[in-house]
């Protein structure tokens, strides 16, 4: 059995009429899966544990071994891969991948020659000096996993980094997605409203209604039917 990498626990955030409160922890170098509908707390559990937030005071949230519930964002040893590629403009494709060797103090001729190599592996070779307003959905979003794999954070959030793509896509850049995590042993946290994504990429899912847990197990014993149950 592996060892618990992320722990949760009483993750509890409240914001107006909404509450949340759930526990649940991820093993190393797997992927969990958060499911469930729009509005049920998906995408604020990543910010709590991303630091974006701040929970309740009884929250607490270990990575590694480390208490991180009160460290600074910067400082906990996490990616995280949004809906949209969020890359600079204003940077080359090769300096938007290097952004976080340079602020880790890699000199800039090192992280270019790095992030060369990192776009390799998401065939974007030939792209380092492209604008990201040339780029394409899919070409953005293989930039902006090459950004945050290659700063090799402890832990990858992703908020459905798939979602403004079209079907073939996504379908694609979730292989791939699954091939890498093979490659670089990250542990995974991903949000998302498909089910068949959520069971082809995951180990785990968790199924989420009303910022409560309605269900939680392996990615092969979940179905649609459990949605409708669970919820």
């Amino acid at each position: 059995m592996k060892e618990i990498f992320l722990e949760a626990e009483n993750l509890i955030y409240s914001c107006e009429n909404f509450n949340l409160e759930v526990s649940f922890s991820c093993q190393k170098n797997t992927m969990t899966s958060i499911v469930g509908p729009s509005g049920s707390g998906k995408s604020t559990i990543l910010k709590l544990i991303a630091g974006l937030e701040k929970p309740a005071q009884f929250t607490k949230i270990i990575l590694d071994k480390l208490d991180i519930t009160n460290e600074k964002p910067a400082k906990r040893g996490i990616g995280m891969v949004f809906q949209k590629a969020n890359l600079f403009n204003h940077m080359h494709v090769d300096d938007n991948v290097a952004y976080g060797l340079r602020c880790k103090g890699m000199n800039k001729k090192e992280s270019r020659i790095m992030a060369a190599e990192f776009l390799k592996k998401f065939n974007l070779e030939g792209f380092e000096k492209r604008s990201p307003e040339t780029l394409s959905g899919g070409e953005a979003q293989r930039v902006a996993l090459a950004r945050t794999l290659i700063t090799k954070p402890k832990l990858i959030l992703f908020d459905e980094p798939f979602s403004a793509l079209d079907a073939p896509l996504r379908k694609k850049l979730a292989s791939e997605i699954k091939q890498l995590q093979k490659e670089f042993g990250f542990t995974g946290i991903m949000v998302t409203h498909d089910i068949a994504e959520a069971k082809s990429l995951s180990d785990r899912i968790i199924l989420i209604k009303s910022g409560k847990i309605t269900w939680e197990g392996s990615a092969e014993n979940f179905s649609e039917e459990m949605i409708t149950s669970a919820l």
